[in-house]
């Protein structure tokens, strides 16, 4: 009866329901989960239902499971792979675009209510599109590799809602636009924003137009849409570490002439070029993940002196040191006994 209650709470097809309850039989059946807590029978109907919708392609995360159940996710993962495991069960990959969909169904921005403002509605099939589209240039720029999707997404569907009513909506927070559709708001979605930021302000320095606005983290959601049409060649542009000029100088030190120049006149303009191209490469950053742009600090060990070098472990004990080793009256008495017998 609880699988069948939740798949009709989800508004699952009979077919699931079907299905969910007999994964079900069979775990409880199983000598791994027949004698499991209230607690965890609780989670195997989550995971038989969440089993049944991965298999059928139906977008359902895991977190939405535990906050049916109010379970635990560390606790319910667990029984979910411990679940798979006894069970032999294949489950296919969650296509992170249909995740996108089904998350921002549950957004509440798409219908006109007393508490929401009319220029913060917006339209559903819009919204959706413009989001897909954030999260496949995350997916480009390694954003998304190893990392839970529910924070990208929401920081993407953040951007995306501002881009497309900016005048209304760029003094709108993150938090502020969680409440607004009735969503939690994850912790790392913060520093996902900050990532897509980085990622959008890299794309706009190549267009010359955005330079001489001088855009910023605060006014870079008003061309969003002009990034993501070109966003093949603006990644290509602000991600190359070496400029084509600049290889093509070190590979033919010797293709133009040399003039006689002035020695002095010579040294400014070598330090000024020098200098623009010490610029330039600053500004400039390899397209690589996260982990390797910003590697998380190493715990330093102290390095180990001449004396501590020397011990290897395998040094035998002398018989002046043997007794520091024994501790109770049994064994000096027993180490007595085996030296007379020696």
């Amino acid at each position: 009866m609880r699988v069948r209650d939740l798949c009709k709470v989800l508004r699952l097809p009979s077919l699931f329901e079907d299905t969910a309850v007999s994964y079900y039989q069979q775990a409880i059946k199983h000598p791994c989960f027949s004698l499991v807590s209230l607690e965890r029978k609780e989670m195997l109907v989550g995971c038989c239902v969440f089993v049944t919708c991965r298999q059928h392609n139906w977008p359902l995360t895991m977190g939405t499971v535990c906050l049916l159940l109010y379970a635990n996710k560390e606790l319910f993962a667990r029984t979910y792979l411990r679940f798979l495991k006894e069970l032999a069960l294949d489950v296919p990959a969650l296509s992170l675009m249909d995740l996108v969909k089904t998350h921002l169904n549950s957004f509440k921005l798409f219908q006109n209510s007393p508490s929401i403002p009319i220029k913060f509605v917006e339209d559903k099939d819009k919204l959706v599109v413009r989001t897909i589209q954030m999260v496949e240039l995350a997916s480009e720029t390694w954003l998304v590799t190893g990392r839970h999707p529910i924070p990208i997404v929401t920081a993407a569907a953040f951007l995306a809602w501002q881009s497309l009513r900016p005048v209304d909506r760029l003094t709108c927070t993150l938090s502020q636009f969680c409440k607004l559709a009735g969503t939690d708001a994850p912790q790392p979605a913060r520093q996902r924003l900050k990532e897509l930021h980085k990622i959008l302000l890299q794309m706009a320095s190549q267009l010359g137009w955005l330079r001489v606005l001088k855009v910023d983290r605060r006014t870079v959601a008003k061309y969003i849409g002009d990034l993501l049409q070109h966003r093949h060649v603006l990644l290509q542009a602000a991600f190359r570490i070496v400029d084509t000029a600049e290889d093509c100088d070190l590979e033919n030190p010797a293709a133009a002439p040399p003039q006689p120049v002035d020695e002095s006149a010579a040294t400014l303009e070598e330090a000024s070029l020098s200098g623009e191209k010490r610029k330039s490469s600053s500004q400039r950053i390899p397209l690589l993940p996260p982990c390797l742009l910003n590697p998380k600090k190493k715990l330093r060990t102290p390095p180990l002196g001449p004396e501590d070098s020397a011990i290897t472990g395998d040094e035998p004990i002398l018989d002046s040191e043997i007794e520091q080793y024994i501790r109770t009256p049994e064994e000096k008495e027993m180490f007595s006994k085996a030296q007379a017998c020696l």
